[in-house]
Parts: C-alpha cells; sequence; structure tokens
C-alpha cells in the first residue's frame, strides 16, 4: 500500500513541474507521427525548463500490457513479455539518439507499477468507486476465447468508419465498447464473434460528472480544441467503464476471489504516470521526492499526449485521481497534438505509408528531423510531413540562414584573431539595436515555450537568426577590416554575441548543433546532460530504462555577456546541405 504523504516543498527551489507523455505500447516500432504528437514536443518543453534552472522531471515508459503485446505476441510466436521487452529497448536506443531527455523512461511491467495500480484500484472499489455488474462482451466459437476489445473489429457507429477497434475509432476518436461495433469480426479469424454475459467491474465515471465538469471548465488556459473536446464529451453524458478484462498478460485484480482477471490496460496504463514518479524518486535515493510534484499546490503536470487521448486525461485519469486522494495534483496542461499526415494522406503502418523513426535516423541527422517536425508541428490542426518540406526546410533555413551564420562568423574571428573573440570597440546605434533585439528574444521566445506554443518558438528564434544575418550584410566586416580592424572586430563580437545568445534560444529544439557552437564559443560545460540506458535491478529480474544524467545545473536563459579573448574552439559541421534527389528515393520507399 502507498502510504498517505505529509505535504510539503523546499523553499530554495523553483514551482515544480512535471512533464509526461504518452505510454505508448510496445509492441512495434516507433514512426514520425508518435513522436510529433507527443514525444518531441514534451522533450523541447523539458529542456526549456532545464535552461532556466527550474525543478522539472520528464517522466514516461513503454505499455507492457494489454491486447496489442498480446496480438503481436501472438502474430511472432513470442511470449507477450518477450515482445514488450524488445519494442522497449528499441524505444531506449531510438530516444538516445533524438535526443529524449527522460528522466525515466521505464515501463509498467514492473512490481512498483503493479503494486500502485493495485493500491488505486482497491482504494477506490473500497470507496465505491469501482462496482461489480454484468457486461455483455463478444466470444469467438471459433478461437474458444472471450473477446477483448482489440481482438475485435468492425464498424464505427459514429462516423460509419469501418475498421474501428473495439475501444476507440481511430477516424473520429470516440471510445467504443466492442459490443456497440456494427457488424463486429474477430480479429483473429475473422468470424462473427456472439454475445455472452461476464462479471466485471466498472469504473463509476458518473459519480464524478460534476467535479470533472467544474475542472475542465476552470482551464481556460488548455488549447481551445482540447478543452472543447473534454467538455463536449462531458455534455455526452458519462458511463460507466469495464475495468477489468478475462485475459492472461496483465496486472491481477486486487480483489479476492477476482485474480484471475486483470485490469483493464486503459485504467491501468495512466496510473504509470504516479508510479513513474515513484520509482525516479527511489533511482534518486530520495523517496519522498515524488511528492513535490504531486502534493505542493503550486506544481504543475503536462501531459504531452496525441488528440485521440484526450479523454482518457482530461476525463478518465482525472477521476480516478479524484477517487484515490483528492489532494493529489490534477493535469495542470494537457498540450495535445493534433495528426501528423504524411504527403496528404494519414500515417498507416499496416500499408506502410509511414517514416519509421529508426529508418530515418539511420540517414539523416537528429537535429534537422527535430527542426522540421517542430516547424510543421501540428498543434492546433492536422499537418503534414512532405519530404520535399524537410530538404526545403533543411537546406534554406538549417543551413543557408543558421548553420552558414555561425560558420562565416566563427570562421572568419579565428583567422583574423588568431582564434580568440575579437575585443569590441564603442558600439553604434546599429550594433546596439540587434544586441537589443536578440536580448528580447528571450522574453518574447521564452513566452512561446511557456504557453508550449513550439512552433512559435522557433518561427521567432529563426527570424532572429535572419536578423544577424542582414546586420553582417550591413557592416561587412570582411570589407570593413581592409580599412578600420577595430571596427570589424567589433561587428564580429556583436555578431558572435548574438549567436551566443541564440543558441540557447535554439538549444531545446537543436540540441546537439547548440552544444557543438556553445563548444566552439569556448565553454567548458555543456549546456545538457546526456540520456543514457541504465539496468535497474528488481527483485530477480533485470531491465533497461532511459535516465537523464544532467550537466552542470548552470542556468543558460538569460543573456550573459561573452567573455573577450576567450580563445574559441574548432566548429564541427552543424547541418549538411540535402540533395534534392533525396525526395524521389524517400517516396519510392513509401507504400
Amino acid at each position: 500500500m502507498m502510504q498517505q504523504l505529509e505535504h510539503g516543498v523546499r523553499d530554495d527551489m523553483s514551482d515544480p513541474i512535471i512533464v509526461f507523455t504518452a505510454w505508448p505500447y510496445a509492441n512495434g516500432d516507433l514512426h514520425l507521427g508518435h513522436i510529433a504528437g507527443c514525444y518531441l514536443p514534451a522533450d523541447i518543453f523539458t529542456r526549456y525548463h532545464r535552461l532556466r534552472g527550474n525543478d522539472v522531471v520528464m517522466v514516461s515508459g513503454s505499455d507492457s500490457h494489454g491486447t496489442p503485446i498480446m496480438l503481436k505476441a501472438q502474430e511472432l510466436g513470442r511470449s507477450p513479455r518477450e515482445v514488450f521487452e524488445f519494442y522497449h529497448e528499441r524505444f531506449l536506443e531510438d530516444f538516445v539518439q533524438l535526443g529524449i531527455t527522460y528522466d525515466l523512461f521505464t515501463h509498467t511491467d514492473t512490481a512498483n507499477h503493479a503494486r500502485i495500480a493495485q493500491d488505486i484500484f482497491k482504494r477506490l472499489y473500497e470507496r465505491g468507486y469501482i462496482v461489480k455488474d454484468v457486461m455483455v462482451q463478444l466470444y469467438c466459437d471459433t478461437d474458444a476465447m472471450p473477446l477483448p476489445d482489440r481482438f475485435v473489429e468492425g464498424t464505427c457507429p459514429h462516423c460509419g468508419f469501418e475498421n474501428a477497434r473495439g475501444d476507440q475509432c481511430d477516424q473520429c476518436g470516440h471510445t467504443l465498447d466492442a459490443t456497440e461495433l456494427i457488424d463486429p469480426r474477430c480479429k483473429l479469424c475473422g468470424n462473427t464473434p456472439r454475445p455472452i454475459e461476464s462479471e466485471h467491474f466498472f469504473l463509476d465515471l458518473p459519480a464524478f460528472e460534476d467535479k470533472l465538469k467544474a475542472y475542465v471548465e476552470a482551464q481556460t488556459h488548455w488549447r481551445p480544441n482540447v478543452r472543447n473536446f473534454a467538455l463536449n464529451f462531458l455534455r455526452e453524458g458519462l458511463q460507466r467503464r469495464p475495468v477489468s478484462r478475462d485475459i492472461a498478460w496483465g496486472i491481477p485484480l486486487p480483489i479476492e476471489g477476482y485474480e484471475d482477471k486483470v485490469m483493464y490496460v486503459w485504467f491501468e496504463a495512466v496510473i504509470g504516470y504516479l508510479s513513474g514518479a515513484v520509482q525516479l524518486a527511489h533511482l534518486q535515493g530520495e523517496p519522498d521526492a515524488w511528492k513535490r510534484y504531486w502534493y505542493t499546490p503550486e506544481a504543475r503536470s503536462y501531459y504531452f499526449i496525441g488528440k485521440d487521448n484526450i479523454p482518457f486525461h482530461a476525463i478518465i485519469w482525472p477521476a480516478e485521481l479524484m477517487g484515490y486522494d483528492e489532494q493529489l495534483r490534477l493535469p495542470y496542461d494537457i498540450p495535445a497534438n493534433e495528426f501528423l499526415n504524411l504527403e496528404g494522406r494519414q500515417f498507416s503502418t499496416s500499408r506502410n505509408w509511414a517514416i519509421w523513426l529508426r529508418d530515418m535516423l539511420s540517414r539523416y541527422d537528429p537535429d534537422p528531423i527535430r527542426y522540421y517536425l517542430t516547424a510543421i508541428a501540428p498543434e492546433t490542426r492536422d499537418s503534414d510531413f512532405r519530404w520535399e518540406g524537410f530538404v526545403e526546410r533543411n537546406n534554406n533555413e538549417l543551413v543557408a540562414a543558421w548553420g552558414n551564420l555561425v560558420n562565416r562568423v566563427v570562421s572568419f574571428a579565428s583567422k583574423r584573431w588568431k582564434g580568440v573573440i575579437p575585443t569590441p570597440g564603442d558600439l553604434d546605434a546599429r550594433d546596439t539595436a540587434l544586441l537589443e533585439t536578440i536580448r528580447a528574444g528571450f522574453d518574447e521566445v521564452g513566452e512561446a515555450y511557456e504557453r508550449v506554443q513550439l512552433r512559435d518558438a522557433l518561427r521567432l528564434t529563426m527570424a532572429l537568426a535572419r536578423e544577424v544575418n542582414k546586420y553582417l550584410d550591413d557592416k561587412a566586416p570582411w570589407f570593413q577590416i581592409k580599412e578600420d580592424k577595430q571596427a570589424a572586430a567589433t561587428t564580429i563580437y556583436v555578431a558572435l554575441q548574438a549567436i551566443d545568445w541564440l543558441k540557447v534560444l535554439f538549444a531545446p529544439v537543436l540540441p546537439f548543433s547548440s552544444e557543438k557552437v556553445h563548444a566552439a564559443l569556448g565553454y567548458a560545460e555543456p549546456l545538457f546532460g546526456e540520456p543514457v540506458i541504465e539496468t535497474v535491478q528488481e527483485g530477480e529480474r533485470a531491465y533497461k530504462v532511459l535516465r537523464y544524467r544532467s550537466a552542470s545545473g548552470r542556468v543558460h536563459w538569460q543573456p550573459t555577456e561573452l567573455e573577450a579573448g576567450r580563445p574559441l574552439q574548432r566548429l564541427d559541421v552543424l547541418f549538411k546541405k540535402l540533395d534534392e534527389s533525396i525526395v524521389q528515393e524517400e517516396l519510392s520507399r513509401l507504400g
């Protein structure tokens, strides 16, 4: 049982911020739709707060249970645990390569998670929020088994989509019960299942309806699409939802006589937000540290998800928290993204209309991927990944506007001032105006990051980089130096100072190249720490997790003065120009 907590927070820390991402089913590799939907935005947001020196952690993990894992295991002839561990470890490797910096990325098949999930289930049951009832479920005579929701497909009763799953329609987003599907079919054999009655446990969502309505209505800072989706969901009326399943793979119910049933994965997986925070605290050697993020009144929790997950995070998870312990902090913000499409069509893994993250990382550097996905982020509406757009933005923005700016200024300074940052003379109005413009960016860009408007933050930063290019075109230090070396020194110093600041503004989106710029300007300590894969021992079992090895902890989100006379270091290539021929090459891989 989890102990009830003593509340409190250290006075010397900023308001606690905890960042969560949706728990991906560990039944297949990640594609760019997943990355753009929640994992990259969460990392960018977290990195921004780390640069500010804020008390922030990012937590999530692999969803290890449920029917998606079982279906994949059956397809491969492996056990569910073998399947999820295989894909879980691939998630870790891909996240490291893309630079996704979880303080902890764990999974739901841990003793810690099972203990906390069972405690929450039992307490909700004891308080009357989970009740027993008879439900109708579908049974396949061919396979001689009751069919879990994901083992059933059919036509959505709301929008008519013919391949809706038994738990949710991917086209309209409605959550479903498999018995609601029109013309249901068994996913294993394709035959029509028949309804049977079975005793199960249900979360009494209607009991929370008034509290949930008041909670959602108060969240005026949520994105309109998220808030409106949740309010419409509430207006339709809440129904009891089953929280138990007749399958073998999952967390057993903590109710005597029902140990052969397991928790429904939609109920159990979201508990990972709490159990993951608890596990992180234990791994840090501070078992009570998680309380800071869950009980402090000023604590803010951000849930980065796709729009199809809004009901679970805006309605169901808050209801679980309300029923378990009303002092736990409810989600502060749910910046759910819309969908990323691919060349005008929805991602479809079954038709290979997808770009797999692992495959893309084998051919392209991580920062251009991060840049393009942020530049086209589906924050308020569906957006479209186009290979032509990827090449254009890489070449015209990353290479031409930012990378070339850094390269020509650092190279010129190294060559003409013996490898050190030149000492400026008196600044004129043009110099001062540029620095004031970039300095103001810390507030303007920072406010965009704070509001989780990452696309705007990147757009504003790139616009500032273009201002520095204009400044250099006006000043032309390569000609200045022929007549007045001191004037050229001042120009180059001002440009280096602007680059030093821009490097920080770009860093949440472009961590790898920003570290290169940071090192070239002579800084010894890095901007960020590193994601590392670690092995956790839990009893006799060992498994891998992703951890964040923090850096020096210095606050970087401020316009500090660049030290004249400091040696410049070798500048590694920031971005590679892409040949336009790759567009057709990549399009040929699709389908």
